[in-house]
């Protein structure tokens, strides 16, 4: 016994809310952009510029992200971030942080809140050295602010163990900043060419806006959530665009053959049976991706949680575009050209009635019919 997702004979409206669905998508796309200048887009060390370091503390006393936290913020330290690596119970902990740098990368490190004697600094040299590449760390410099950091979490926390720093600057943040974007607007591109090729140059146009609409949508909610921007949100971003792409395909390649098959349909039906004949193909992939990408945002951690919330966001959004945002930009591109050759298209006009004989012809032809009649009477 066979299990259907969707019944055989389907057939919902899709194609006749699509103008409910453009003003939805448009109201969220115009609060997303008025959400810029009230909250601000949180971009992450990875575009920023900043520092993090692994460390993993000793012993079995319990260690909380707020205590790490705590510490942190009273080393003069703003909005760090505490991530636990493994269990509930694991020890290790990766802590990021931007640092205010000033002229020649001096960073902003307060003495009275975390004090280092000229001793505690050579006993910590091998922290600096990981920063900054020297033996010891500078005054005022972002290997001084580790190595601060360092001492007051082993006095306040534990014993602990520093298992990797890395620092990126802020030129190096802008940098990544723009080939993220180069990155996104040449994926488009590409799309555009392929889509264009692969079906007409009519179906790529559809394509792009569903991209740019998924894409538009998922950071927009990161930015009215409040949640940050760094490479694997980017990661997300790119993947979105891939499996939006894919969902949008097949429905075009069905809505290609439901045209050609059916010439004298109206173009609003056609794009209806087509998604509706696809619904079941988008079902079952959308959830077996969504039940995947769950799995990664509730059990895989914080540190893969940015890109399964990014992830999970942009498969509800994709799925949703390719029905109402590509679907209906084609049957708009379509009609606009229908207009401009002065009908509708061809392949969608009623095929030309057969031409009735010249009446030379008919004469001809009952003559003939005449003469077999008396012919047959004579035998």
């Amino acid at each position: 016994m066979s299990i259907e997702l969707v019944p055989a004979g389907t057939h919902i409206d899709f194609i006749g809310k699509r103008r409910l669905c453009a003003a939805l998508s448009l109201a969220v796309l115009i609060a997303s952009i008025a959400a810029i200048p009230l909250r601000g887009i949180r971009l992450g060390i990875d575009f920023a510029g900043g520092t993090e370091f692994q460390v993993r503390f000793a012993g079995d006393v319990p260690v909380e992200e707020g205590a790490i936290r705590s510490v942190v913020r009273r080393c003069g330290v703003r909005d760090p971030s505490v991530v636990r690596y493994g269990e509930t119970d694991a020890s290790e902990f990766l802590i990021r942080f931007r640092v205010d740098a000033g002229e020649g990368g001096e960073a902003a490190a307060s003495e009275a809140d975390c004090p280092l004697t000229d001793e505690e600094r050579e006993r910590l040299k091998v922290t600096a050295k990981a920063v900054g590449g020297e033996e010891t760390a500078e005054p005022g410099s972002v290997g001084e602010v580790i190595d601060r950091l360092t001492f007051a979490l082993a006095n306040a926390v534990g014993p602990l163990d520093v298992q990797r720093v890395e620092f990126v600057g802020p030129r190096v943040g802008s940098e990544l900043r723009r080939d993220g974007v180069y990155a996104l607007g040449i994926a488009c591109l590409l799309i555009l060419a392929y889509i264009a090729f692969r079906f007409s140059l009519r179906f790529a146009p559809g394509a792009i806006v569903a991209l740019v609409h998924d894409i538009g949508i998922t950071a927009g909610l990161f930015v009215m959530l409040g949640l940050e921007f760094d490479l694997r949100v980017l990661a997300a971003l790119l993947a979105i665009m891939g499996y939006s792409l894919n969902d949008t395909i097949i429905i075009y390649d069905r809505i290609r053959e439901n045209m050609a098959l059916h010439t004298k349909h109206d173009l609003v039906d056609v794009l209806n049976r087509s998604v509706n004949q696809t619904l079941a193909r988008t079902v079952l992939t959308s959830g077996t991706t969504m039940a995947a990408v769950l799995a990664l945002l509730f059990l895989g951690g914080a540190v893969i949680r940015p890109f399964a919330i990014a992830m999970t966001i942009g498969i509800v959004v994709g799925t949703y575009s390719s029905i109402f945002i590509a679907a209906p930009t084609l049957l708009w591109l379509e009609t606009r050209s229908g207009d401009r050759h002065g009908g509708a298209e061809r392949s969608h006009a009623p095929e030309k009635a057969t031409a009735s004989p010249a009446p030379a012809q008919r004469t001809s032809r009952r003559r003939k019919r005449g003469k077999r009649r008396k012919a047959g009477g004579s035998r």
